[in-house]
């Protein structure tokens, strides 16, 4: 009898040993979830509305990294600066919006591998020829757009540049400032506003060097979503491998 328990008790350990060992291995990225992507809408080339289509480089981007790895996602738009308060509240699972990979930012978000280097850049109306660098900013008016990079230099540099900082919720708002005259200057990413300019006729020009190297990542909440942020990586890697990055890229930046 003592023999018999002893065999049943090894053959039920073991069946707990192979489940816990088939449960570890499983892919954690549901194939039935649709995972929700926050975007900000109003950050072209990389994001912007077309009628009611999204297009830019992270939406396709995004697109073909799901397309590659076999994953269902969902564009959620907002204003940039409600996305990383919107992952912390499970609201949103993954943020793709121009995003430079900060040292602040990663106490919050895990990123992914970078996907863009961008880098920051003075912008003035086309007619102004005394503002050449952030030098020529003393008691001038700048205007930022909340939540980004841009605002954090400008805020961070405001008693030593000796500027006084205004903040917008989108792009557009903040171009018009300049352009009205209102701000002396903005401070926004290379390639957006270098896009933009060109696109829109807004009437502005760039100046000066970039102010950093901004490299943009994927985001998701710290300590969630890790294998799926597994599968972001590959697909991006996988993307550049295939030169599928670069066709998405050159559709809007050449």
């Amino acid at each position: 009898m003592k023999k018999h328990l002893s065999v049943l008790f090894l053959l039920l350990s073991c069946l707990v040993v192979l489940s816990a060992c088939s449960i570890g291995s499983q892919d954690e990225v549901s194939k039935d979830k649709t995972y929700k992507v926050g975007i900000d809408v109003t950050y072209p080339p990389f994001e912007y509305k077309d009628g009611d289509t999204y297009k830019g480089i992270d939406i396709d981007l995004i697109k073909a990294i799901a397309k590659d790895q076999g994953f269902k996602i969902k564009f959620e738009a907002m204003d940039f600066s409600g996305i990383i308060p919107a992952l912390q509240a499970n609201q949103l699972d993954v943020a793709i919006a121009g995003m430079s990979i900060t040292p602040e930012r990663k106490k919050v978000v895990t990123f992914s591998d970078p996907y863009f280097e961008a880098g920051l850049i003075l912008v003035v109306k086309e007619d102004e020829n005394k503002i050449k660098s952030v030098d020529d900013l003393k008691g001038k008016k700048v205007a930022v757009k909340k939540g980004t990079t841009g605002a954090k230099y400008a805020t961070d540099n405001a008693d030593k540049l000796g500027i006084t900082v205004t903040q917008f919720n989108d792009s557009p708002a903040m171009f018009q400032e300049v352009k009205n005259g209102n701000a002396a200057a903005l401070i926004e990413d290379y390639p957006v506003i270098s896009y933009a300019n060109k696109q829109q006729n807004l009437g502005l020009k760039l100046v000066g060097d970039r102010l950093n190297g901004d490299n943009y990542g994927i985001a998701v909440l710290k300590g969630e979503n890790e294998e799926l942020m597994k599968k972001i990586n590959k697909g991006l890697a996988n993307l550049k491998e295939n030169g599928e990055y670069d066709k998405i890229v050159d559709t809007y930046l050449k």
